[in-house]
């Protein structure tokens, strides 16, 4: 997909201040017990997700969150379908005050390809 440069550049913003991990680090993670996120559009979701991930879409996290998530703690991966919305999404939880969130580079297709488990 082509992103305009106006998306690119709030995107490059939000990356300056969030912690991003590799799809391999985001499975380490995972597996030691973080909570795997996924930010995708509903469409998307239903099409296929990584297995065991939780469901908040970037379009409603910020509302949701609180509800679904209340430790602010909480150790979150959050993917989308290649890294620029999650990054969004871990830059607004930071803003929240979750302190323990991760954007995974690369997004649902790096997952697919490292061989992670869907569903």
């Amino acid at each position: 997909m082509e992103h305009s440069k106006e998306f690119l550049a709030i995107v490059q913003d939000a990356k300056s201040r969030i912690k991003e991990v590799n799809v391999g680090e985001a499975m380490e993670r995972v597996k030691a017990g973080a909570l795997l996120v996924d930010v995708r559009e509903d469409n998307e979701w239903d099409a296929g997700h990584a297995k065991g991930a939780k469901h908040l879409g970037r379009g409603v996290i910020e509302r949701d969150i609180i509800k679904e998530v209340p430790d602010k703690n909480t150790e979150m991966v959050l993917y989308c379908g290649g890294g620029f919305r999650s990054a969004l999404s871990a830059d607004n939880l930071q803003k929240m005050g979750y302190n323990n969130v991760y954007s995974m580079d690369g997004g649902w297709k790096a997952w697919k390809e490292a061989g992670g488990e869907v569903e």
